[in-house]
């Protein structure tokens, strides 16, 4: 009878995440399953979980616990499909067994119905941002694709993703954000190709999938002081924007859905704690008066909410984000106009600018990285080379004048 296990093959660089895969063993031959799904090399051991699972309160434990519940339901899967084979009286082989359980997926072998797979699994175990990526760049490539409809996945190579870039290039895009939607849908190719659903016929070789750098963000302190003088009192709305903006900034660059998130059970002891949506890393800031300002001008008894970003908890919450952020670049836009700003202000000027402001004081770029929740320092050298040319300019200034 046919063994089924779950087995985990760690990264080739140390501290990067792993990969799960199922081992199917059957008259001594030996066949693997590509999951898709990942784990810390500390979250797994040679007999499964190295520890129980954490509390799914934070964004890592409702992922592990998401992971735990397919992972049984694909053993689930492939028990019901050796039952199968076991009771028909006849041979059979690795190969069926794992043939069965991919034909009895959802995934399907054309890249719209896998990446809605893919989409609705990042969803569940909480990555909404990720699986609304996904989705948008399907979106995307469908709209190029045109009558044409779908592709199986086999048929996707190197001429098909080089039309796709023209066609983007064709609509205006810039480069940055034709590369946003390749590496988007590699990712989601990358994935079938560990789950076996195709052989890599690396589609993506010769289209453009880095990233350039951006249009600078960061604006100086004192447009950041005429945002925070500014006088709104007239437009409650509007006034609230620039509030929730600057709480950004004093909290050293807050990314917007972090901040929808914050309860107040966050706050303790004067320490504001919290982990990013984006890396799920666990960050602590030091409680400041301006921040316990906003939050007293705003704050509702009845929410567990810190911030009103979210003011119906439990009730769609993931549109009322999506709705607040759209109406805080649309008031941004008019604030950066009032102060003239040198750059149109979003969202993410707060982070950039707290960024540029901290090196023009010469704040070390250790303590702006462990700051901003980066990985690495490297991480914040990129973010950093494209925020402020000032010095470099002021670099030129000295040049030129060097020869008058």
């Amino acid at each position: 009878m046919a063994t089924i296990k779950v087995k985990f093959r760690p990264s080739s660089v140390d501290g990067k995440e792993g990969t799960l895969y199922y081992q199917v063993i059957h008259n001594r031959l030996v066949r693997k399953i590509g999951t898709g799904y990942r784990l810390a090399p500390d979250e797994w051991g040679e007999g499964g979980w190295k520890s129980p699972l954490a509390g799914t309160a934070s964004g890592r434990g409702r992922y592990l616990a998401a992971l735990r519940s397919f992972l049984q339901q694909d053993m689930a899967r492939l028990a019901a499909i050796v039952k199968v084979l076991e009771q028909s009286g006849e041979a059979y082989t690795t190969e069926q067994v794992v043939d069965a359980f991919r034909a009895s997926g959802t995934g399907g072998n054309q890249l719209g119905i896998f990446t809605r797979a893919v989409a609705k699994d990042l969803k569940n175990i909480g990555k909404e941002r990720l699986s609304e990526t996904y989705l948008t760049s399907l979106n995307s490539f469908l709209r190029f694709r045109g009558i044409l409809g779908d592709v199986k996945l086999e048929e996707m190579d190197s001429d098909m993703m080089l039309a796709y870039e023209a066609y983007l290039k064709a609509c205006g895009l810039v480069p940055n954000t034709t590369s946003f939607y390749m590496r988007n849908l590699r990712a989601v190719y990358n994935r079938a190709v560990e789950k076996g659903l195709v052989e890599d016929r690396m589609p993506f070789k010769h289209v453009y999938t880095g990233i350039g750098k951006t249009v600078k963000r960061a604006v100086s302190s004192k447009v950041f002081s005429r945002i925070k003088k500014l006088d709104l009192s007239a437009d409650a709305s509007l006034e609230q924007s620039r509030d929730l903006f600057m709480f950004s900034f004093y909290t050293r660059g807050m990314s917007f859905i972090d901040m929808a998130k914050l309860r107040k059970k966050d706050l303790k002891n004067g320490i504001l704690t919290y982990r990013r949506q984006k890396t799920d890393q666990q960050l602590f800031i030091k409680w400041e008066k301006p921040m316990q300002d906003i939050v007293d001008k705003y704050q509702d008894p009845a929410s567990p909410y810190l911030l009103p970003i979210i003011t119906r908890p439990g009730q769609g919450e993931r549109r009322q984000y999506l709705s607040a952020i759209r109406l805080l670049n649309l008031h941004l836009k008019e604030i950066g106009e009032r102060v003239q700003a040198p750059v149109p202000l979003t969202s993410y000027v707060a982070r950039h600018g707290w960024a540029s402001i901290a090196w023009s004081q010469e704040v070390p770029l250790s303590v702006i990285s462990e700051a901003m929740g980066h990985d690495s320092e490297n991480t914040t050298r990129i973010y950093l080379a494209s925020l402020d040319s000032s010095a470099v300019d002021k670099a030129n200034v000295k040049v030129i004048n060097s020869i008058l």
